[in-house]
């Protein structure tokens, strides 16, 4: 098989296949496109399971060339263009890859790196007079458990890992789409994150053109003003975005003015949907958004809740399976099986051991609650979980019980594990008021702390200006501690 093949299979010549800005092109035109820039990449020299960068702003470009060195039987890889040339360098270096297809400023830096050879493609006039003059060329088959692309991991909790995901994961990358959200071909995807990350790449472009639906492209980073700018202007019936921007669009009373304009589904993923942003979301469109649950390792969605339970169940065609002998009452890392895993990681064979199984089972590190029907409560990841006082204590609980505390005069809240002096192990909280709103922020974070268990009350809150966010938008929890010791010295602990 092949995955860009695969992907294109279902659009209806005549039907929009791609809009960014004011360009648009229709499935006949994309797959001409495609198979075009394919035989550039062939004519250049690309060999099957040779990587290709793409680091580029989202654009009808990107999606021609990722799917063209698919199509090609190259090893698609989006990256974040604005990545710091040092990460870039490292990823290249350690890759192997074949080329880079870029911008100027990415290629000048390329260009510059000591050590690294790989040239850089320009996507500029001379490229495309270089894809116009190649052939049309039939897509290379390749076996369905050879590398299609890499996608890198949000480093949120450490060091990213390249993820390969093979030809098959894209066949069902549709079934969070289609069985949960109806999606059909009359369907708008429209994603506020960039396609570099696996949640916009899966579950807005890959499902979108699986189903032969238009797919929505933004070359500028997401604002609220941004978004809904996008919304009013194309019409997306399906909105995937995630906590962070939800909340900044509630803030902004953007939500309210979406009410009005058509969006069917609004779908949050990235990380835990505070419900209190849920709820606000709701009263502001009349839609509460579907929580899903994936994540670089999973092209689809493979857990999401569509109701006030909060908990999460399987997506359609996910599998859920247990460690043997796990106590049920105590929360634990799940399996999850489906067609749209990856196969595993690029040369990090501890990692692979711990994640991945055989017979195409993964277990991401984060710990869940069961429920009754096969219904899972998300506690956070592993390192999340805490003992505090012999109890154990979550810090996404804290984080969502303190959140909707401080309003609109409080804009982000993160809590971590620390050690004390004595050894002991105890909560700090990072928090970020709104402009010109500290006290008022404090003085309300304050009175929410005092309702808390006493074992579960932060020792600490630190007032920060940010949190440090990846590049997909999550947290960077990996960084939360350093951030927590260079503010001990000025702040001082507010509940014992």
């Amino acid at each position: 098989m092949n995955a860009a093949e695969t992907l294109l299979a279902a659009g209806c010549d005549d039907q929009l296949a791609l809009q960014c800005c004011e360009q648009q092109i229709t499935y006949r035109l994309l797959r001409r496109l495609v198979r075009q820039n394919a035989g550039a990449w062939q004519a250049r020299g690309v060999r099957p399971g040779e990587r290709v960068f793409v680091a580029a702003p989202d654009s009808v470009d990107w999606v021609v060339t990722y799917l063209g060195v698919i199509w090609a039987g190259g090893v698609a890889v989006g990256v974040n263009p604005e990545l710091p040339a040092s990460e870039l360098q490292a990823m290249l270096a350690e890759s192997e890859a074949r080329f880079i297809w870029c911008e100027d400023e990415v290629a000048r830096a390329v260009e510059e790196m000591a050590g690294v050879h790989v040239p850089a493609v320009r996507n500029d006039r001379g490229w495309a007079m270089e894809v116009a003059a190649a052939p049309l060329v039939p897509p290379v088959k390749r076996d369905s458990e050879d590398p299609a692309l890499w996608v890198g991991t949000s480093g949120s909790t450490g060091i990213p890992k390249c993820v390969v995901h093979v030809h098959r994961t894209v066949t069902d990358a549709h079934s969070f789409a289609c069985g949960v959200l109806g999606a059909d071909s009359s369907d708008r995807f429209y994603a506020t994150s960039r396609l570099f990350f696996s949640y916009a790449l899966g579950n807005a472009l890959f499902a979108g053109l699986r189903v032969g639906a238009t797919v929505i492209l933004d070359r500028d980073a997401p604002t609220p003003a941004g978004v809904e700018a996008m919304v009013e202007h194309y019409q997306p019936t399906l909105v995937f975005s995630v906590p962070t921007l939800y909340h900044k669009m509630l803030q902004s009373s953007v939500a309210r003015r979406l009410a009005p304009l058509g969006v069917r589904h609004y779908v949050s993923s990235g990380e835990a949907l505070p419900p209190a942003t849920r709820r606000g979301w709701r009263d502001a469109t009349g839609l509460a958004p579907v929580i899903g649950y994936g994540s670089s390792e999973t092209l689809a969605l493979m857990l999401y809740c569509d109701d006030e339970s909060g908990c999460l169940k399987p997506t359609p065609l996910t599998e859920i399976g247990y460690a043997a002998g796990a106590d049920p009452l105590v929360p634990q890392r799940i399996w999850m099986r489906h067609s749209a895993i990856a196969r595993g990681y690029w040369r990090r064979p501890e990692s692979q051991a711990d994640s991945f199984r055989a017979g195409g089972w993964f277990s991401p590190g984060d710990l869940f609650l069961r429920h009754p029907h096969e219904r899972l409560e998300f506690t956070g990841r592993n390192d999340d979980l805490l003992k505090i006082a012999g109890q154990w204590v979550s810090t996404s609980w804290v984080e969502q019980r303190l959140a909707p505390a401080g309003g609109d005069a409080l804009q982000q809240l993160a809590a971590v594990g620390v050690t004390t002096e004595e050894g002991l192990t105890a909560l700090a909280v990072l928090a970020v008021a709104a402009p010109g709103r500290r006290e008022e922020a404090a003085r309300r974070l304050a009175a929410a702390v005092e309702t808390l268990p006493r074992h579960r009350r932060p020792r600490w809150v630190h007032w920060v200006d940010a949190l440090p966010l990846t590049a997909t938008g999550k947290l960077q929890r990996a960084a939360l501690k350093e951030m927590h010791a260079q503010a001990l010295g000025q702040r001082v602990a507010v509940a014992a």
